[in-house]
């Protein structure tokens, strides 16, 4: 079958249709939507009709899946399969979460962020799929922005000042910012991950910044300088004219690529509304066939929350 896409942008964003994605994909078809995301770096699929065993199969189209932490022998998770993380608002019932943890971890989300960027093995391509969102007119939509077109767009200074800079990456900072209790000194404590700013986009050939909530340094400039240079990127990138938002309808599925965008959470009232979310997360440069790698970096990285954002704490408390 053929894929069809209509853009949402001129140069970013396209809904797409004529596949089945509940069926296995030959190789022209998976070609195809590969293809696509190196043009438009986010392709969104409405009424997809997936399970959550139809998203994990369909991922593995396209590489190594990253999996959530392990949970000790006999304890309850709410999704059945570990390469599905939970970007919900709720328990393992099922039911909205009023778990403190759980609630500030996730406001994280509602920053302009790269998924997994604090993780030394970066993530390509995000695919969430949405199983129940907030009523039309709620919110709880998500936003995109072109990091490509925003860094063609830069001033030929700022391009020679970022051309070699790195970023020091951490999940706990972009926490930190949107409100938790986290101390600098606790963040740098704990792991962090190295990028550079600028790197050449592999499936297009076209560069983009690689930057956002989980930046919080950059290497060889002043701290006060690095983050006043970290948060005018974002600021250029996320101007209307690089942005557009999706609202979810259940069923609705959306890919992107992390290594060329940057996206965020839209509001709703997390208490109010369900908002389930699950998303597999692709890591770079891996091969669709290396389905274990023997590595476990989400296990050893949430084993270091801080308390006031310990999500294995949360999960437990939602058991």
């Amino acid at each position: 079958m053929a894929l069809k896409c209509e853009p949402i942008l001129p140069n970013f964003g396209a809904v797409c249709s004529g596949l089945d994605l509940t069926r296995e994909l030959d190789a022209d078809e998976v070609k195809q939507i590969t293809d696509a995301m190196d043009k438009y770096g986010v392709t969104v699929w409405r009424d997809t009709g997936m399970s959550d065993e139809d998203h994990v199969n369909f991922s593995r189209n396209f590489g190594y899946l990253e999996r959530v932490p392990k949970r000790p022998e006999g304890q309850r998770t709410r999704l059945p399969y570990r390469e599905l993380f939970d970007a919900s608002n709720l328990n393992l019932e099922g039911e909205i979460t009023t778990d403190p943890a759980a609630i500030e971890y996730r406001k994280g989300d509602r920053l302009w962020h790269t998924d997994s960027a604090f993780l030394e093995k970066r993530t390509s391509y995000s695919i969430l799929l949405a199983h129940i969102t907030p009523p039309a007119g709620a919110g709880g939509e998500t936003w995109f922005a072109d990091a490509r077109t925003a860094y063609e767009d830069l001033p030929q200074e700022t391009k020679n000042l970022i051309e070699d800079k790195v970023g020091v990456n951490s999940l706990w900072w972009s926490r930190k910012k949107a409100g938790a209790e986290v101390s600098e000194e606790e963040v740098y404590e704990r792991p962090v991950a190295k990028h550079p700013l600028v790197h050449t986009h592999a499936g297009s050939g076209r560069k983009s910044l690689f930057i956002a909530a989980h930046t919080m340094d950059v290497e060889g400039m002043d701290k006060a300088e690095g983050r006043k240079l970290i948060e005018d990127l974002i600021a250029h990138t996320t101007q209307d004219k690089y942005t557009f938002k999706w609202q979810w309808q259940p069923g609705d599925m959306v890919i992107w690529d992390n290594l060329c965008t940057m996206h965020k959470g839209g509001e709703y009232d997390y208490n109010a509304y369900k908002r389930d979310m699950r998303r597999t997360t692709v890591r770079e440069g891996t091969e669709p066939h290396l389905m274990e790698t023997g590595d476990d970096p989400y296990t050893a990285l949430f084993s270091k929350s801080p308390k006031s954002v310990d999500i294995n704490s949360a999960r437990d408390a939602g058991r």
